[in-house]
């Protein structure tokens, strides 16, 4: 049973070390995407823009409202910890925060012109959420998923402990000049 259900023996929540230089990679996802997605929710604010109003006021070329740029701001900060802590979090933060973004765009594509877009959503907006969706997700999950990991890489090895010892004990290489012993 174990088998069909973990049938690559993958999990998002391997352990990565702290020092790891992936980690660097998903902190800097983290980061730019919640500097502008706080600059977005900022510049929104100062417009003075009412809080559910679907008038059609664009910040950056995309349409906002107070409640949008409230969650803007909320969901950079919340990027922002994950740039901090880093490491599986922050990998694990952002492919989370991909899904959303991308069943958000699709959310509101349906929503579109309709009583319930209360976050004046339109076609840019859509596009921009599934643009930070996608990028969202390849950051948190680069170096973690696809079939041509390198060996070193702490995700390959999680999955494949077997290989990973058989390469650990044959891991020891002579140095210039040095024979090996048989």
């Amino acid at each position: 049973m174990h088998r069909l259900l973990h049938p690559v023996n993958a999990k998002l929540d391997d352990h990565l070390p702290a020092d790891h230089k992936l980690s660097q990679i998903y902190r800097v996802g983290a980061g730019l995407t919640g500097l502008l997605l706080v600059a977005f929710g900022i510049l929104g604010l100062t417009h003075h823009i009412g809080f559910f109003d679907t008038g059609g006021d664009t910040v950056l070329a995309l349409n906002t409202n107070g409640a949008l740029s409230i969650l803007s701001i909320c969901i950079g900060v919340l990027l922002f910890v994950g740039m901090v802590i880093g490491g599986t979090f922050a990998s694990t933060l952002n492919i989370g925060l991909g899904l959303a973004f991308i069943a958000s765009g699709f959310v509101n594509l349906a929503l579109l012109d309709t009583g319930l877009n209360f976050l004046a959503f339109r076609i840019p907006n859509v596009l921009f959420s599934f643009v930070v969706g996608v990028m969202l997700m390849w950051f948190g999950m680069y170096g973690r998923v696809g079939s041509a990991l390198p060996h070193d890489n702490p995700y390959w090895r999680a999955r494949h402990p077997e290989a990973a010892a058989r390469e650990g004990r044959g891991a020891a290489v002579p140095l210039h000049g040095e024979r090996r012993a048989a």
